[in-house]
């Protein structure tokens, strides 16, 4: 009992989930626990490298640096009798960015607290309810399941500046997800979409739009024993063209791709750790960063 519990839960809700971009790549986002089971979940990550800034503004060459820290809660549900999840994201980030402005070089910093996030998922097929009892005699199959991420206007923002923590604008993502078990293997992919609303306070008055982002994304993960596995990840999103004004920009179409891995050892039956890295592959509009992170989860309820 306790081995199959371990192999399965270290996976759930790991994420220091900046579930909202499409460049996120979560292995495993798509399994099977017990219903009731909670986790709570610590992050910190590290991200730098090239961003493109807005093209409606001279600004070039945009460098920068972000420490993020990210606390997380997850429930498991039951789900018309499949299990389900809802996860709550509450992030805090200080941002180091450098660029030239009309040609000449400028730094800013900024600290403060990011946008929340809520993500709810739901498996459609292969991943029952159970109870932590019966779970000890779940093998995974296949499993598909869908989720939406909802991203509130929450973060720190200040309308008179270029550079936020905060986006002072709503987002949502629907996806759908498969994922197959084949002996220590497990394969997944993952499609959906992300919509905007508007900021309506960019750089002042400004209205600035920003249109549909698609992403797909897949991962082969191995499962070395009970309390360790490692996985090869990657994603391409394209879209997200934006808008001054009602004036559309015609140089800022992502079409990018990355890559990652990600390692998870679960320490005791309540506490796991996770490390991840990821990395551009293309990046036809920028941002082309890099990304180092860690986190903590502890597992607790449903009898465990």
């Amino acid at each position: 009992m306790r081995s199959v519990l371990m192999a399965v839960v270290i996976a759930v809700a790991m994420s220091p989930f900046s579930i909202a971009r499409a460049q996120t790549m979560e292995p495993l986002s798509y399994t099977n626990s017990p219903v009731g089971l909670n986790f709570l979940i610590a992050g910190y990550s590290y991200q730098s490298g090239s961003v493109l800034a807005d093209p409606s503004l001279p600004i070039h060459d945009v460098e920068a640096k972000v420490d993020s820290a990210t606390l997380a809660f997850s429930h498991i549900l039951d789900c018309w009798g499949q299990s389900g999840s809802i996860a709550l994201v509450m992030p805090y980030a200080r941002l180091s960015a450098s660029g030239d402005v009309l040609q000449q070089e400028r730094s800013v910093d900024r600290v403060g607290v990011g946008d929340l996030a809520l993500r709810l998922s739901v498996n459609l097929y292969g991943a029952p309810a159970l109870s932590l009892k019966e779970f000890a005699g779940y093998h995974q199959d296949l499993i598909i399941g869908a989720s939406v991420v909802v991203v509130a206007p929450s973060g720190q923002y200040i309308a008179s500046k270029l550079v936020n923590i905060g986006t002072n604008r709503w987002s949502f993502k629907p996806s759908l997800g498969i994922s197959k078990a084949v002996r220590r293997w497990t394969f997944e992919a993952e499609g959906g979409v992300t919509f905007f609303t508007s900021n309506d306070a960019f750089l002042g008055n400004n209205t600035r739009s920003e249109d549909p982002l698609l992403s797909v994304q897949a991962h082969a993960i191995y499962n070395f024993n009970r309390k360790l596995w490692a996985a090869l990840d990657t994603t391409y999103y394209t879209g997200g063209r934006t808008s001054l004004n009602g004036g559309a920009l015609d140089n800022d179409l992502e079409r990018n791709s990355r890559w990652g891995s990600t390692i998870a050892y679960s320490i005791t039956r309540h506490n796991s750790v996770k490390a991840y890295f990821s990395s551009g592959l293309t990046a036809q509009s920028g941002a082309n960063f890099r990304i180092f992170g860690i986190a903590w989860q502890y597992r607790f309820g449903a009898g465990l």
